[in-house]
């Protein structure tokens, strides 16, 4: 797990819980990164340890997220992520590792004029919500980590269901990168 949780704060993909919301499909991968996703960025995590992550295309319209500690800078995990843009919003998605089911993950991510990228992560509470009232279906499951819940919908009505305003409260901000200063 401890490799895991530097791809947590790297892309959030796990709640900071330990709480996973996991989908049976990913989503698109027919559109581009928006401008100034790929690069370089840094954080500090909830420990205060010093963070950096390396967003790269490793293909058509397909990305890779390198996350390290600063002070292990050989220790590296990288994952294979997709983005898609729908509404108003960005997302990102990339399979989970099996042991916490192997499906995919879906996170909101926004560019600031500040030159920093937040990360949203789908509230679980939340999302349980959408299953209990019917808008969307599928069912919880238990980890050594935590609880998560399996979206089974379709990604169209996943989508439409993100993108509504009225769920703008989904979206719990997880992390903020700011752009990795260049070298001198």
């Amino acid at each position: 797990m401890k490799a895991w949780c530097a791809v947590v704060i790297a892309l959030s993909f796990l709640l900071l819980s330990g709480c996973l919301v996991t989908f049976k499909e990913p989503l698109p991968t027919s559109e581009p990164a928006p401008k100034g996703l790929l690069g370089k960025w840094t954080s500090t995590n909830a420990w205060g340890e010093p963070l950096n992550l390396e967003l790269t295309r490793i293909g058509d319209n397909r990305y890779q997220a390198v996350s390290y500690f600063k002070a292990r800078p050989k220790e590296r995990e990288s994952y294979p992520f997709t983005v898609s843009h729908h509404g108003s919003r960005w997302y990102f998605s990339a399979k989970v590792p099996a042991q916490f089911g192997g499906h995919f993950t879906i996170a909101g991510f926004e560019l600031t004029d500040k030159r920093e990228l937040v990360v949203y992560n789908l509230d679980l509470e939340q999302i349980k919500q959408a299953l209990g009232q019917k808008i969307l279906s599928g069912e919880g499951f238990q980890t050594d980590d935590g609880e998560g819940v399996l979206i089974d919908s379709k990604m169209d009505q996943v989508s439409a269901y993100l993108d509504d305003p009225a769920n703008s409260d989904v979206f719990v901000e997880a992390v903020r990168y700011q752009r990795q200063a260049k070298a001198q």
